[in-house]
């Protein structure tokens, strides 16, 4: 279908997109999926026919961008703005890109849209094998990208725990759907029927292979990144063990991330080392031999194990992020060290000195990718994520309309009058509190600080200072209640630190009440819903403020938060302002205890889903 194609508003549209249109079998059963359980989808790519078979197959719209997988400046720039019409025109509520490029120009375009669900898919890291300017570039792209989304959705445990710690993204904002992979394997395709029985006898004729010699076979591109140094090596340590020993290498060499010229030649020059090519269908291959090797470096989560798996062979694999996640070490294969070909080497002679144990191995890998991984199961897991971001997307656009019209604009009358009159009105006390800060801890007075305010727009927030500088041996601030004056103690109890808050109100930073704007750092550690607290403007007071301050733990400051976004108007605001002032004087929730002010907060420990083998 063409997406100039008139298109239904009773329907929510999804957008998915990629970078070359060879990745978008990525989302083969996705598409369909998504369409029959009532969304309008389209699929973005470069120009390519990959792109257009793919949504002829699966009944939904096509859009091609083209999008160069290089750096290019002028090129990127006009794509980028291509992205941005086509998401005006389209208008979806959810746009879920992946691939680097796609991602960094996909999701800047979402959010100059306006896109209300912005989801970054990935499927692996470049930048885990990349060094110097090429890395900080590529990690550039990627966090970029990440802060663009509201949700990193990471193809396994590993991935996430990887951009979790490289600081791309925080934990509740990364998600796993299911236990990761990006579309499940059909593993009906892999399973040994008596009916290709005939197709393998033929292929192992073309290839030279005899019968009951061992095969180690790897799939996938030639490169460094794959292990294929490693392979070779590891071929070459069991030769004296296994002299038959056959290399069934499906796929070929690639020019980007080049394998060694010595490496190369050796495979080219050595006739127990097949090369098949890339083939259509790999089903077939995977029969022919007696355990896959897949000593990669990086991955996101790779489906050739799973499909070896499939097949009933064995995998030994290696401990990199994404792989880790393929098999089960012990179980369903082995785990070895990156780069290691010693390891490799020992793991393999392994599997090709025990049948018994190739079987076993095998057996469990088919029972567990039948079981664990069907496409079925994870497009529905998928679906369920995309309808969760609905519902929230729903429900801040009801939040959204509570703080808006005629209501709005008095709000901020009456802040803008308030503020006004309060400097006016207390500039003697302002200036009393500035002179004894100046006498017992020197400048500066006020102490200034970014803070999110509106849709997470930064402003400067300024208090009076009530800590000094001080420092332990080592350069670090010392704790808060360590540096917090007696002065400083005084100022916050009777709340008067905040006044030159009101300031801030006046320029339309902060509203008078609101929740309260908290660390910039925080962001990241927000979950979606409790991100929903930066829909109203800030306040120097809140409904959480009212209702237990900082006794209370943060939780139930931001369901209080959340409360007053959802269910905001005038007469509340005036009981609010009311209940601060008795707060004030019954110095009530100035801290928790054992805290100066309120403990850090860390964000929630994100539900992760674990396989657990009996």
């Amino acid at each position: 279908m063409s997406v100039d194609r008139k298109i239904s508003n009773a329907r929510p549209r999804i957008v998915m997109g990629v970078t070359s249109p060879m990745s978008v079998m990525f989302f083969t059963g996705q598409l369909a999926h998504l369409k029959r359980v009532g969304f309008d989808v389209t699929v973005i790519s470069s120009p390519g026919q990959e792109l257009q078979s793919l949504a002829a197959r699966e009944g939904v719209y096509s859009a091609a961008i083209p999008m160069r997988r290089e750096i290019a400046p002028l090129a990127d720039c006009a794509s980028l703005v291509r992205l941005f019409l086509l998401l005006r025109r389209l208008r979806p509520v959810i746009a879920d890109f992946g691939t680097p490029k796609a991602g960094l120009l996909g999701l800047i375009a979402s959010l100059l849209a306006r896109v209300p669900c912005r989801v970054y898919t990935i499927r692996g890291l470049r930048l885990e094998t990349t060094k110097g300017a090429k890395r900080a570039l590529l990690f550039s792209a990627e966090w970029i990208a990440c802060h663009c989304a509201h949700r990193v959705r990471c193809v396994s445990p590993s991935l996430r725990d990887r951009v979790v710690s490289l600081g791309l993204a925080s934990r509740e904002k990364t998600i796993v759907v299911g236990l990761g992979t990006c579309n499940g394997i059909d593993t009906e395709r892999f399973l040994a029927h008596p009916k290709n029985d005939t197709q393998v006898r033929q292929l192992r004729s073309e290839l030279a292979i005899p019968d009951g010699v061992p095969v180690v076979g790897f799939v996938g591109r030639f490169t460094r990144d794959k292990g294929i140094s490693e392979l070779i090596d590891a071929y070459d340590r069991l030769r004296p063990r296994f002299p038959d020993l056959r290399i069934l290498l499906v796929g070929d060499f690639e020019d980007g991330d080049p394998v060694p010229a010595s490496v190369r030649a050796r495979i080219v020059r050595d006739p127990n080392i097949i090369q098949a090519g890339f083939v259509r269908d790999t089903a077939p291959y995977y029969h022919l031999m007696d355990v896959l090797a897949f000593p990669t470096y990086r991955e996101g989560f790779p489906s050739v194990p799973l499909e070896a798996n499939a097949s009933g062979k064995p995998v030994v694999t290696t401990n990199a992020t994404g792989a880790i996640d393929s098999i089960i070490d012990g179980v369903t294969g082995l785990v070895v060290p990156v780069g290691d070909s010693r390891a490799l080497a020992s793991a393999l002679e392994r599997l090709l000195s025990d049948p018994a144990l190739r079987e076993r191995m095998g057996a469990a890998g088919r029972e567990r990718a039948i079981r664990k991984f069907q496409p079925e199961s994870v497009v529905e897991a998928l679906v369920k994520e995309y309808e969760s971001l609905l519902q929230l997307r729903l429900a801040r656009a009801e939040s959204s309309t509570v703080q808006r019209g005629w209501r709005l604009s008095v709000k901020r009358i009456l802040d803008a009058t308030f503020a006004l009159g309060g400097l006016i009105v207390l500039s003697p006390v302002l200036l009393l509190i500035s002179v004894l800060i100046l006498i017992t801890m020197g400048r500066p007075i006020f102490f200034r600080q970014r803070r999110p305010g509106k849709n997470q727009a930064p402003f400067t927030l300024l208090k009076f200072r009530t800590m000094r500088s001080e420092t332990d041996e080592s350069g670090k601030l010392l704790p808060d209640g360590e540096r917090l004056t007696r002065l400083g103690r005084l100022l916050r109890a009777t709340s008067l630190d905040e006044l030159p808050q009101l300031w801030n109100v006046l320029r339309g930073d902060l509203s008078l009440v609101g929740p309260r704007p908290l660390l910039t750092e925080y962001l990241d550690r927000y979950t979606a819903e409790q991100m929903r607290r930066h829909d109203a403007l800030p306040g120097i007071t809140g409904w959480a403020q009212i209702n237990g301050r900082n006794e209370l733990s943060w939780p139930e400051k931001f369901d209080l938060d959340l409360w007053y976004v959802d269910h905001w108007n005038l007469k509340l605001d005036f009981y609010i302002l009311g209940k601060t002032l008795w707060q004030v004087v019954k110095r009530d929730g100035i801290s928790q205890p054992g805290h100066a002010t309120m403990p850090e907060y860390r964000g929630v420990t994100g539900n992760t889903d674990h396989e657990h083998i009996a």
